[in-house]
């Protein structure tokens, strides 16, 4: 493997000045607990430790290496894994559910950051070992930046990009100084989505080769036993160094975990009704309302739980591929968003259970919804304010709502009239333009939803001349024409935080229009958009920054990138009633990490 100059230097460089060791880091404002506390407000801390566990997942796999491209589909679950916790390996900082984007200590005990970011130190815990005793160090922490960029997958291969040199700092420090490709939000991503590996237990040599072989990790948990394709099993580690520091009180609660892999969520569900699997989280509302009629929800021995957390709906759509001569025009983009008819698909297809989604970050204070824009907006909208569709800048643009008829008339006569605008007339039953071309393209679709969805708003386009065909096809076909942008209207989703950041340059930033393999699926290259992300980027106050991110709402609402769909604004999950969960439930919403056996508490 190649030394990493310049980046590893040798002492005598000159640094940044010295920073107070901070416990915490926030991205914007100050972190909500103080240095002397205890634990997370979402967190037990008097649980009683012990029983088990059974996840559940739809899929397989074949290494226990999460960081390369070839296991990058076929991991097994658990190893790097926020939804069931980081229960091999582990992060420098543990993120807070109960915050926007707040770290606190993990395995660096505190860090040390200037006013401008433009180096953060890690302070290594004395404590922190590794499960076969060894410390971590941090010549640990060096060597897997230079393992994962030389030998890791995307986004880990990427982690090293903004920094211009790295450095040990006496026995359990180690200093990152950056360069002008970082910003505010980088530190963190650094301290908390890169995992921390082993030097002295990682074979470097076979390391972009998928293994099954058990790896040594710094996390609570140890690989027991596994079944490749099948099944794998967590026992606790009896002395994970960890257990006591306020960031883990109240996490890690089971003796043993075990996730069980199936092919097809029809058959996870099975397994669940049967005892196989103890939780099930549920995103669908017909199945969430129809499906639970067994004998164990009749006699209480499975639980249904509703959860609410106050994040971000994030969006999900079909997005037009503006790349596509098609989709060029916004008055035709917005005439198509228009002339689907959300309140007959969720009448007839979702039992009413889903919600309009109007905005990117909707339910929330970074939603435009409702706000006009303020002078900080409107600097950073700049000329671009003055084409914007009123209703969108000053807070009261909503999409009109239908008879729910599946056709509904004064819907489709403006349909009709943007389009017109577009270029667009009716004739001999075909929307064309000027020269006679139909106006047509195709959606793909991944699920019988997606295809179900797809129909409907394909006949509601048949009334006014537009044609829509549909394919379906595998997901290995999906995610290979999704990654080439081999597509005229594809359904996606844009997950959203309360604290967005450089991921949002992947998905509509102009460097990532052309970029295979990248999240711009709309095909977007506006430099007010740009200008946007730029200033959501570098702001310091929560204040600002929010400012920057009504302001980038209110653009991509304005652009009609795709047809907006819906969401639920809440957490589904059923469980077996041994399963149980603290009181609170934090910002973003249920945590499994903190749940724990109720058969052992008495």
């Amino acid at each position: 493997m190649r030394r990493l100059i310049p980046l590893l230097v040798l002492a005598g460089m000159s640094w940044p000045a010295a920073a107070e060791p901070l416990h915490a880091i926030a991205m914007h404002g100050e972190p909500a607990l103080p240095a002397n506390y205890t634990h997370f407000p979402y967190a037990e801390p008097d649980v009683k430790k012990g029983g088990s566990v059974r996840y559940g997942v739809v899929g397989t796999f074949d290494s226990l290496n999460p960081f390369i491209l070839k296991s990058m589909r076929t991991t097994a679950r658990g190893m790097w894994d926020p939804q069931f916790g980081h229960l091999v390996f582990e992060p420098l900082m543990q993120r807070s559910a109960d915050e926007p984007f707040t770290l606190y200590g993990l395995l660096a005990q505190s860090v040390e950051m200037d006013e401008e970011r433009s180096f953060i130190q890690f302070n290594l815990n004395p404590d922190a070992k590794w499960s076969d005793g060894q410390p971590v160090t941090p010549d640990d922490v060096i060597f897997t930046m230079e393992l994962l960029r030389d030998k890791g997958r995307t986004p880990f291969s990427n982690r090293l990009t903004p920094v211009a040199r790295m450095e040990k700092v006496g026995t359990h420090s180690v200093k990152f100084v950056f360069n002008e490709k970082s910003d505010r939000e980088f530190p963190l991503i650094l301290a908390t989505a890169t995992p921390i590996l082993p030097k002295h237990a990682t074979d470097v040599a076979a390391f972009e080769q998928s293994s099954l072989a058990i790896p040594v990790g710094s996390g609570p948990y140890r690989v027991k036993s596994l079944t490749p394709g099948e099944r794998i099993v967590f026992e606790r580690n009896p002395d994970y160094w960890g257990k006591d520091i306020p960031a883990k009180v109240g996490f890690d609660n089971y003796d043993r975990i075990s996730v069980e892999y199936f092919l097809q969520e029809n058959t996870l569900f099975e397994a669940f009704k049967k005892g196989v699997v103890d939780i099930y989280p549920d995103g669908s509302p017909t199945h969430w309302a129809r499906a639970y009629d067994f004998p164990d929800v009749q006699n209480g021995a499975v639980i249904k739980d509703t959860f609410r957390p106050e994040v971000p709906t994030g969006m999900l759509g079909f997005v037009f591929n503006t790349r596509r001569p098609v989709f060029a025009d916004p008055n035709v983009r917005e005439a198509l968003a228009l002339a689907f008819d959300f309140e007959w698909a969720n009448r007839n297809l979702f039992e009413g259970a889903y919600t309009r989604t109007e905005s990117f970050w909707q339910n929330s204070s970074l939603s435009s919804l409702g706000k006009p824009a303020d002078p900080r907006e409107l600097a950073i909208l700049g000329d671009a304010k003055d084409a914007l569709d009123p209703t969108v800048l000053d807070g009261s643009y909503r999409i009109p709502k239908t008879d729910a008829s599946g056709g509904d008339r004064k819907i489709l006569r403006r349909v009709v009239e943007l389009l017109k605008e577009g270029g667009y007339t009716i004739k001999g039953g075909r929307m064309s333009d000027g020269s006679g071309t139909p106006l047509r393209f195709e959606i793909m679709t991944q699920t019988q939803d997606q295809e179900k969805l797809a129909i409907a708003y394909q006949r509601t386009l048949r009334m006014i001349g537009v044609e829509a065909t549909i394919r379906t096809v595998d997901d290995a076909q999906y995610q290979a024409r999704s990654g080439t942008f081999d597509y005229d209207v594809i359904v996606k989703s844009y997950p959203s935080s309360l604290s967005p950041g450089i991921e949002q340059v992947g998905r509509w930033g102009s460097v990532s229009r052309d970029r295979e393999g990248s999240n711009n699926f709309a095909g977007v290259a506006d430099p007010t958009i740009d200008r946007a992300i730029e200033a959501m980027l570098s702001a310091r106050s929560r204040e600002e920054f929010e400012a920057a991110v009504r302001a980038y709402d209110r653009l991509l609402i304005a652009g009609h990138y795709l047809v907006p769909l819906y969401h639920v604004p809440e957490q589904w999950v059923a469980r077996r009633s041994y399963i149980g969960y603290p009181d609170k439930t934090p910002l973003y919403g249920y945590q499994l990490p903190v749940w724990f056996d109720k058969r052992v508490q008495d």
